[in-house]
């Protein structure tokens, strides 16, 4: 009996060893759930600013769908696009739809290029 109890004991420990020392995936994992700090970055300062003074979050939220596509998306779809700053400003001027589905974006065109712009770039910072 306590030969049984000693090799489950032995055979537990060797498995949990070789299932939780892979330096590999702990390396995956601090890589993913790094998190960076843009309190300090003017753009994101200035996004933030603007879109808490507009009617933004009516239909966006930073991590989740609502009546729109939530920025974290926004930002991944359009992330290393050269273009993405001027094509996101217009369509926040301008509106559209049929980019993220059959719901129309409103238009804004009370708002400036130069600030659309900030907005588009506080956006693409969140991915």
């Amino acid at each position: 009996m306590k030969l049984l109890a000693v090799t489950t004991t032995v055979a537990t420990m060797m498995l949990a060893i070789a299932c939780g020392s892979s330096n590999e995936s702990k390396e995956a994992t601090t890589a993913s759930t790094t998190t960076v700090d843009l309190s300090s970055n003017p753009d994101y300062q200035k996004g933030l600013e603007l879109v808490s003074k507009s009617d933004c979050l009516t239909c966006h939220k930073i991590e989740e769908k609502l009546t729109g596509p939530a920025y974290k998306e926004i930002a991944q779809k359009y992330a290393g696009a050269d273009t993405a700053v001027a094509y996101l400003s217009k369509k926040i001027i301008t509106g559209g739809s049929g980019v993220w589905g059959t719901i129309p974006m409103t238009p804004h065109p009370q708002i400036s290029q130069a600030d659309a712009e900030a907005m588009a770039k506080y956006v693409l910072l969140l991915k």
